[in-house]
């Protein structure tokens, strides 16, 4: 492996850890910047994502090698851990390679005696072997160290939805999925996009929770013409089940109340053929830039993005102003760890109690702005019963004139009406399910 690319993947780690900064844009903007060849850049994305992404695992593996159980700063902890995660995980790089370009970085950023901490215990590693995992005697504390998940979050997960389903959960987390687009169907349909990948060496199949969805098991859809001129966009099979349970008919008032970057307010708008009124929202003004460049380039003219609070549209409009609200609320994550594996170790539980109230707050105010007999959406991207099936059983408690409405479930594919996680307060998706990311979405109505 090239030594500068060794730099590199340090780099962004060093970053991650101190920053807390998001892998993806921050190995993305790593990949812009450096002008790295098609290989190096598949090898710096598996490092970096792998380490993080095993890193309670790869730590057990280091602890009994650090005989000197001093604080060691950050870059030498990352260092181990990336060296650890070639040597452990990665076949195609011998050992005896990780092992002497890791004692170089270590000089050059430290001094002979780091270099030689790092030596002995890659060393030691290599010649005595790893700690057997089985002998972790607790069945929880196992589940964690395999997969590298907090302990306090496989507790929660367990208490909520059980060992087994947990462990599933788990393990998948750890797992790469299939990309998924979504086909603007105004400038081309599945059929032909399908063909076009084909013919192109990609393999791809239709996705099961929306006619526009495709799968791309095999293919970069960034070496095609198709982002950039309009014909697809990229969003996860979930997220597209927000836009397909909100029964949209063109000629509607609709309502993003969180929508940065805009993946589920121009699906609303290709489901309207582009024609009504629809109203998007984001805190952050960056970000309602982001909402328009996606409309811009899908070609859509419906939508107009708005910087706001979703907890205070209620100042803007008068009551019962819209025919549909989405609400895509602000959350923990913890759906998104496969892509997002950062996220498991951040979050604590003030967080997501943090979060649910904000959600609630945002499903209080948002719907006064839904018409009588109009449907609500309220999603997130996580799999924790406090952000979803607690808001919307507070929520109903508090506000009598509204239900939760489950007949959406009538209008998705067979294998999501058979899935798991449906409940009173709406469907769970997790990632086993369907290899996709975790994803609560439920439908509610306006009754009066």
């Amino acid at each position: 492996m090239k030594y500068q690319l060794r730099q590199t993947m340090l780099d962004v780690l060093i970053r991650i850890e101190k920053d807390k900064g998001y892998s993806n844009l921050l190995l993305n903007q790593e990949l812009k910047q450096k002008g790295l060849i098609e290989k190096d850049k598949r090898l710096l994305t598996e490092v970096v994502y792998g380490t993080i992404q095993n890193q309670i695992t790869i730590d057990y593996y280091l602890a009994p090698f650090i005989k000197n159980k001093k604080k060691i700063d950050v870059w030498v902890k990352q260092l181990l851990r990336m060296s650890v995660y070639q040597m452990v995980y990665l076949e195609k790089i011998p050992d005896h390679a990780v092992l002497h370009e890791s004692v170089e970085i270590a000089k050059i950023r430290g001094h002979k005696g780091i270099a030689s901490f790092v030596n002995g215990i890659l060393r030691s590693m290599q010649r005595d072997g790893l700690p057997d995992l089985s002998l972790i005697k607790d069945p929880v504390e196992r589940i964690s160290v395999e997969t590298s998940h907090p302990l306090w979050l496989v507790e929660r997960w367990i208490e909520m939805y059980g060992k087994e389903r947990t462990e599933a959960m788990c393990h998948e987390n750890l797992k790469h999925f299939p990309m998924s687009i979504r086909i603007q169907p105004m400038k081309t349909n599945r059929e032909t996009v399908i063909e076009q990948l084909e013919r192109e060496g990609f393999m791809v199949s239709a996705s099961q929770f929306s006619p526009q969805g495709i799968l791309i098991e095999k293919g970069n859809i960034f070496k095609t013409n198709l982002l950039q001129e309009g014909f697809v966009t990229i969003q996860d099979q979930s997220s597209m089940l927000a836009a397909e349970s909100l029964k949209l008919e063109p000629g509607m008032k609709v309502l993003d109340t969180c929508s940065a970057p805009g993946g589920k307010v121009t699906h609303i708008a290709e489901k309207m053929t582009d024609q009504g009124d629809i109203h998007a929202y984001d805190l952050h003004q960056k970000k309602v830039k982001l909402i328009e460049e996606k409309a811009a380039v899908l070609n859509l003219h419906s939508i107009s993005a708005h910087q706001g609070d979703a907890r205070k549209l209620i100042e803007k409009y008068e009551e019962a102003s819209f025919d549909r609200i989405l609400i895509d609320a602000p959350c923990s994550g913890l759906g998104v760890i496969n892509g997002k594996p950062e996220i498991k170790y951040e979050k604590q539980v003030q967080d997501i109690e943090r979060l649910a109230a904000i959600q609630l707050d945002i499903v209080q105010a948002a719907a006064k702005l839904l018409k009588p007999d109009g449907l609500l959406i309220y999603s997130t991207c996580t799999v924790d019963k406090e952000e979803n099936n607690q808001v919307i059983q507070k929520f109903l408690e508090k506000n009598d004139g509204f239900s939760v409405d489950l007949s959406f479930r009538e209008d998705l594919s067979e294998q999501l009406k058979q899935a798991p996680g449906w409940s009173l307060e709406g469907l769970q998706l997790f990632p086993q399910d369907f290899q996709t990311d975790g994803f609560f979405l439920t439908r509610i109505k306006r009754n009066r």
